[in-house]
């Protein structure tokens, strides 16, 4: 997997191994984030989100936790 990360963004690693990796990165400049899959060097597909639709996106995420002591962390 490359080693770099994306200049504005993070890299987020699969568990289950085979350098899987998530990797979301800002580009205020075009009012997106982009949401990419990558498997060793290689990106396997994106996806454009708008900015307006970040806040509903985060509250799915924070809203699929499972309940106990690490949403209570939150």
């Amino acid at each position: 997997m490359q080693s770099v990360n994306p200049a504005r963004g993070e890299v987020f690693l699969d568990p289950r191994g085979g350098d899987r990796s998530l990797r979301v990165t800002w580009h205020g400049e075009k009012g997106v984030v982009v949401l990419s899959l990558w498997r060793d060097s290689v990106c396997a597909g994106s996806f454009r989100l708008e900015a307006e639709e970040l806040p509903r996106f985060i509250r799915a995420l924070a809203e699929g936790l499972p309940a106990g002591p690490a949403r209570a962390a939150s």
